[in-house]
């Protein structure tokens, strides 16, 4: 359902291959019926091959960002994608307001689905520090779980536990998404830990593909959505999980390699759940 009044915000860098970061959390925006703004905080040069130059915003330039979104619109909820270093993360924890930018939802881009660091040492030590304890929701991939909770995640109980390690670092609620690596699983299950304490399982069948490009940043970015429209954690995780299978389980056939995810496929997820 459109609803043109709703509005909210991703602190994100820009990749130019449209797949992720700030243009794959507009899309999302859009297609969850929600009008999107953005503070740009990096860009990359790329396609569906490699990222081969990157350039981070000057953290006076991402203030300023803050401070001409913060007067003039009715922001209702925020999320932040790529934090590049720990200027970056600084400006975003000095600047960033509930009252203005409403509940934040944290997509930890600090590994790669694949395993890879993105983050020098001190810029993830800053993250842990100043980023994690203003989430009211977080999101980590598999690797970034075990990464932040320090741990390794053989189960589903390891998933809890990993949650739970997180919550304690003062996040309030913690989305620990299953691991997707193996093509002999039948499913990913994501585990859901509540600011209550209490916890659920969404699960979906496993898609192999290499068509995952935007998967979590469009993921926070619904719950993001959803949250703006007044929604709770519950609801706005589901669906955000039953949109993201489908634009998984759809794809397109844009670019060679690592493609994106299909936001058409999304919307119409979004749409029918909405009729």
């Amino acid at each position: 359902m459109i609803q043109q009044d709703i509005q909210a915000l991703t602190i994100a860098g820009h990749d130019s291959d449209g797949s992720a970061g700030m243009p794959a959390d507009l899309h999302a925006f859009f297609v969850d019926g929600v009008y999107g703004h953005g503070i740009l905080t990096a860009a990359v040069a790329g396609n569906s091959y490699d990222i081969t130059a990157q350039e981070v915003m000057p953290k006076e330039f991402i203030a300023e960002q803050f401070h001409q979104l913060a007067r003039d619109f009715q922001i209702k909820a925020a999320k932040t994608g790529m934090l590049a270093n720990d200027d970056v993360i600084n400006v975003v924890a000095d600047h960033y307001d509930s009252q203005t930018f409403g509940p934040l939802v944290v997509d930890p881009v600090i590994i790669t689905k694949h395993g890879a660091m993105l983050l020098a040492q001190s810029a993830y030590e800053l993250f842990r520090e100043r980023i994690i304890p203003l989430a009211k929701v977080i999101t980590p991939n598999f690797y970034e779980a075990q990464k932040l909770a320090e741990m390794t995640i053989n189960n589903r109980q390891d998933q809890l536990t990993a949650a739970q390690r997180l919550q304690k670092m003062g996040a309030k609620n913690v989305v620990v998404k299953g691991a997707h690596s193996d093509n002999a699983q039948d499913s990913v299950d994501d585990l859901v830990l509540l600011e209550d304490g209490s916890h659920f399982w969404t699960s979906k069948p496993f898609i192999k593909t290499s068509r995952l490009n935007g998967t979590g940043d469009a993921f926070s970015a619904i719950i993001a959505a959803e949250l703006a429209k007044g929604q709770d954690v519950p609801s706005a995780v589901r669906r955000a999980k039953d949109a993201i299978y489908a634009a998984i389980a759809n794809p397109l056939t844009v670019g060679h390699k690592f493609g994106p995810i299909n936001h058409w496929a999304a919307q119409a997820e979004l749409g029918k759940e909405a009729d």
